[in-house]
């Protein structure tokens, strides 16, 4: 009951703020499962002693859900340890990526703000180094994510617009690298060359392993912190993404 109420309390504040995804909708049916599991456990278990078939296929599926929680458990650890492994080695770059991460209301969201934030010591250290803002217009949205990342960029920061390029098409992390070749390209700078990639900690494993796949071949991370509010919920959400990932073949 406890986990239950755990899991629906905390998945209700942040939906509530309109963080709504996979990794705040399923945690929040998984919590209200288990409610009602709680709450009417003898009326279940009366329903299931006089319907066998029925009882074998709760057995399945809370063994199929046991695996399930297993399988997420192990991946949990393992990003864990990949985020506490993130390279910090910011020699020269010739480029810097900086994924999109949300915007809301032609805003960066705390997230993406955060991986904004992040990446600002880097170009300032390395003025000469090309930088992109990556990202496309979200469902709702009027306007890109690189274009509100350049405008954060610029409006916080000082850092002159002009020297900022936008890639304003992309709706995922392929994309974002995909659609940065171009500009890379016009820039002169190759897939070969040192180029750092700027995202949320728990982002850092995949998109390397998306960049890696499209042939950039000397990459450096910079990660940005992910708040602890919203820490679980987001590797929950990226569990979800690797296994789509996977299916789709970015990696």
């Amino acid at each position: 009951m406890v986990a239950g109420w755990v899991l629906v309390i905390d998945c209700t504040f942040l939906i509530a703020a309109d963080k709504i995804n996979f990794g705040t909708v399923v945690p929040f049916l998984i919590g209200l499962i288990f409610l009602i599991h709680a709450f009417c456990w003898s009326k279940i278990q009366s329903i299931l002693s006089n319907h066998r078939s029925l009882r074998k296929l709760w057995k399945i599926l809370w063994g199929a859900f046991g695996v399930w929680l297993l399988s997420f458990i192990l991946f949990a650890y393992n990003l864990h340890n990949q985020i506490s492994e993130v390279d910090e080695n910011y020699e020269k770059v010739e480029a810097i990526i900086i994924l999109g991460g949300g915007i809301q209301n032609g805003i960066p969201t705390p997230t993406l703000a955060s991986r904004l934030d992040a990446a600002v010591p880097l170009i300032e250290q390395q003025p000469e180094a090309v930088v992109i803002t990556s990202g496309g217009v979200g469902v709702g949205e009027t306007r890109s994510e690189g274009e509100a990342m350049a405008q954060y960029l610029h409006a916080l920061y000082g850092i002159p617009l002009d020297d900022i390029y936008q890639e304003k098409k992309s709706t995922s992390t392929e994309e974002n690298f995909l659609f940065s070749q171009k500009i890379l390209a016009d820039k002169q700078v190759s897939l070969d060359d040192p180029i750092a990639i700027v995202t949320s900690d728990f982002h850092i494993p995949r998109s390397k392993a998306i960049a890696e796949h499209q042939g950039y071949t000397n990459l450096v991370t910079l990660a940005s912190p992910t708040p602890l509010a919203t820490r679980y919920n987001s590797w929950f959400r990226e569990y979800f993404a690797y296994i789509s990932g996977w299916i789709l073949g970015e990696y």
